[in-house]
């Protein structure tokens, strides 16, 4: 009985994450030119051209000088950032 509540409880997780994932905003691709793994002010601006230094650092959140995929995920969701017309 108690591996029946177990797994009932994976599942209803894996349930919400997957509803949780299809709220979650599309990201644009953004060309991670020098392979880092986050996207720096200049990798950024090729898609949101009006970019500035004082917007980027608001995102950038842990102020580390880049944005990772967390970061980004949270800017447009916040509002900080639209998503770019296709």
């Amino acid at each position: 009985m108690r591996n029946i509540a177990l797994l009932m409880a994976a599942v209803s997780g894996l349930g919400l994450a997957a509803a949780q994932a299809q709220d979650a905003p599309v990201l644009p691709d953004i060309a991670d030119t020098d392979s880092s793994g986050a996207w720096s002010l200049a990798e950024l601006q090729a898609v949101w051209a009006d970019l500035t230094e004082e917007t980027f650092a608001t995102v950038d959140v842990n102020a580390d000088g880049s944005v990772d995929q967390a970061e980004l995920t949270a800017a447009l969701e916040g509002g900080k950032l639209a998503v770019p017309a296709e």
